[in-house]
């Protein structure tokens, strides 16, 4: 007997290599797997302006990014060319947008600054579909080869109420359905049909568990990761391992002669993986 129901993923028919650069943009859900990436020693950019909830807001992240040098301040000197990105991973995380009354704008953070000095607005549909596409256009007109991975993320607005919430999560699922040039994975559905359980959230009842975020890092894995990323995940984790380890007693000649034999290893295997730092 099935005493679960298992969401497909569907093939994206391209396969993420072993170390390679990715961009994670979106809601907090993006610092979550973007963070499970880096760990794997992906070379990772996450949330380079801070943490973007709505389509709009994630369009002009990567409209900066498609003008900043990659010696910006604030980038941590990590390289943020998007010529140079491979696969881009976006999360939306809700259609509702703030716009600062004085400029019409859509604001990214509202900085603390009065309520009053905003409109809250819900995005159509179509204006979420639009915002999407200009995105993608924008990621394939620096690099036509980039992978796009859209996906919703599972995090759920109280402040809107629960109805209102999941009427957010569907107009951005109707919105990535319109748009082209990006594949969808299912991480919204993962946690709400395979996950249904209170067990797979954090103490707040809205996030996502470290155990459910393993769990849709792993699900993604099994089908966007090439052979070769998959072996070096494996090669990677014991050396990972000893390099998290707390001795007990750090100056011992045993621990020098470990950490000595871990470094061999790791030498070795950026021979193996040139893009590879530790």
């Amino acid at each position: 007997m099935e005493f679960r129901t298992v969401v497909d993923v569907e093939d994206p028919g391209v396969r993420i290599g072993a170390c390679e650069e990715m961009l994670f943009v979106g809601s907090c859900f993006a610092d979550k797997i973007g963070a499970r990436f880096t760990d794997e020693k992906f070379r990772t950019i996450v949330n380079p302006f801070g943490v973007m909830y709505n389509p709009a807001s994630i369009l002009h992240t990567i409209q900066k990014l498609s003008t900043v040098r990659s010696s910006s301040a604030g980038l941590q000197g990590k390289n943020c060319q998007l010529s140079t990105i491979k696969t881009a991973f976006l999360t939306l995380g809700t259609n509702h947008v703030y716009i600062l009354k004085e400029t019409g704008e859509i604001v990214d953070n509202c900085q603390k600054r009065p309520q009053s000095l905003f409109t809250e607005k819900e995005l159509t549909v179509d204006e979420c579909a639009d915002y999407l596409q200009q995105t993608i256009d924008i990621l394939h007109a620096a690099n036509p080869d980039m992978r796009i991975v859209l996906t919703v993320s599972p995090i759920r607005y109280r402040k809107y109420g629960y109805h209102g919430s999941q009427l957010s999560k569907a107009t951005l699922l109707l919105a990535v359905n319109k748009v082209a040039g990006a594949t969808y994975f299912p991480a919204y559905e993962i946690i709400n049909d395979e996950l249904r359980d209170y067990r797979f959230y954090a103490d707040d009842m809205l996030h996502p568990s470290s155990q459910a975020v393993e769990y849709i890092w792993q699900r993604f894995s099994e089908v966007y990761l090439s052979a070769e990323a998959k072996a070096f995940i494996k090669e990677w984790q014991p050396l990972k391992a000893a390099l998290n380890h707390k001795p007990f007693n750090p100056d011992s000649e045993e621990y020098r002669l470990f950490m000595d034999k871990t470094m061999l290893k790791i030498a070795e295997l950026q021979k193996k993986y040139p893009n590879f730092a530790v």
